[in-house]
């Protein structure tokens, strides 16, 4: 039984000391044993795998592995695909763009996933974020695809991710460096969930917050969609968020502010973030964007992020000078009065150039496996 309010504190103390023992035996073994040559190459094999595809090629202890893991989630029918599909098809924009910008800074503010980011980012490190959160954002592409729970391409992507939790975790345990007593297991149950909680219920509280109108029924259908990603992701169905929009909302308000915090890693991260936003939500209007992530997570969360304050003001400052867009959407975000009595979402432009922006970013996802860089480099640390 998927997890429950009155009993999910118990349970994410188990699942932060749980990690994958099929993905972590089977990514150990490729390892230690040479089958595939490191974490990279490893990567690589995983990055170039498609649902369906011939797996003859592959070391035989990987293709098996692949074919476990396709089973569908206990009691997953034909209703939940129709709802995760019926509110994609109201929200696919705004949703992916959130999801990449509040959902990916909301993880964060988990003190133990925004060191384990940092920890394990050389692939970008300081001289660039951009590998990691264009690749982040692959997941946000697959879930919106029509037919993608049906096709198998949304399993086997996320399977991929599954793998690469998998080998992060045999990075800390080759390392020696991991904190076990402090930080429970890398990549943990614990924190698996609790990101699918941020990518789901939170992305839906942020919607509310822009006042972006989303129906309980669509609600439900975007939890189920997470309960599916959250499967393949190799969490136990103990551990599951339940396909009910109600129960995870009180579920992850309840649980939330025991989790997340503010700390120089997440501070960091969450810097890192902003810098390669600007790349696609460029000049004036980046104030406006901030401005509306900060009133999508809400002060009390975008100060513990270290999103900057203030920026409605340096916003402002374009619209003496009457820039178009940027004028009236940063009019909007500023609570002008005629927006406000005439009914129009202040936010609805800047979510609509944010979304536009976003599916930028989506492409240097798709393209950014094209070049030769390594994936991550196999010793911690982020350069500094």
């Amino acid at each position: 039984m998927p997890l429950k309010a009155e009993y999910v504190a118990q349970e994410l103390e188990k699942a932060s000391t749980a990690g994958d023992p099929e993905a972590d035996a089977l990514v150990s073994d490729l390892i230690d044993n040479r089958k595939v040559d490191g974490v990279n190459a490893l990567f690589r094999t995983v990055a170039s795998l498609k649902h369906g595809q011939d797996r003859s090629h592959l070391p035989p202890e990987l293709a098996e592995f692949l074919a476990g893991a396709e089973a569908e989630p206990p009691g997953w029918g034909d209703a939940d695909v129709k709802a995760a599909e019926k509110f994609f098809d109201r929200h696919r924009g705004e949703v992916a763009m959130l999801q990449g910008t509040v959902g990916l800074i909301g993880t964060y503010l988990s003190p133990t996933g925004a060191f384990t980011l940092r920890s394990t980012g050389r692939l970008g490190g300081v001289e660039g974020p951009g590998r990691r959160l264009s690749q982040s954002s692959r997941l946000f592409i697959d879930m919106d695809k029509k037919g993608a729970m049906t096709d198998g391409t949304l399993a086997a992507n996320v399977t991929k991710v599954r793998l690469v939790h998998a080998s992060v975790r045999q990075m800390h345990k080759k390392s020696g460096e991991w904190d076990y007593a402090k930080w429970g297991e890398p990549v943990s149950q614990k924190y698996t969930t609790g990101a699918a909680c941020v990518f789901s219920t939170q992305i839906l509280q942020a919607m509310a917050n822009l006042g972006l109108d989303v129906s309980r029924d669509d609600a439900h259908g975007f939890i189920c969609a997470w309960h599916y990603v959250n499967h393949y992701l190799g969490t136990p169905e103990k551990w599951l968020l339940p396909k009910d929009a109600d129960e995870v909302e009180r579920l992850w308000n309840q649980e939330r502010d025991k989790e997340w915090k503010k700390t120089d890693d997440g501070v960091f991260m969450t810097q890192q973030a902003l810098n390669y936003y600007k790349q696609f939500v460029p000049g004036p209007f980046h104030n406006a964007f901030v401005a509306m992530i900060r009133t999508a997570l809400t002060d009390k969360y975008a100060d513990m992020a270290g999103l900057p304050q203030g920026v409605l003001d340096a916003a402002a400052k374009p619209l003496a000078a009457g820039h178009g867009l940027v004028s009236k959407a940063g009019g909007g975000l500023l609570g002008g009065a005629a927006e406000k009595t005439t009914g129009v979402n202040p936010y609805k432009e800047v979510l609509g150039v944010a979304s536009s922006a976003f599916r930028e970013m989506e492409h240097a996802a798709v393209t950014q496996g094209q070049d030769d860089q390594p994936q991550m480099h196999q010793e911690l640390g982020d350069n500094r």
